[in-house]
């Protein structure tokens, strides 16, 4: 089953502020789903994003 939390959550889950969790949607860096008007990011967005900063040496 898929997972799929708020930008505060994420803020949480991730241990950051709100706005740079909606600076990183912006920027594209983090992927989300839009439901109606809600923004949601899946479990399989947040995996995706650490994996892309364990990438970066």
């Amino acid at each position: 089953m898929i997972q799929a939390y708020t930008v505060e959550q994420v803020a949480e889950i991730l241990n950051i502020g709100r706005d740079k969790v909606y600076a990183l949607l912006r920027t594209r860096q983090l992927n989300s789903i839009k439901i109606g008007k809600l923004r949601r990011i899946t479990d399989q967005h947040l995996a995706d994003f650490v994996a892309s900063l364990e990438e970066i040496p």
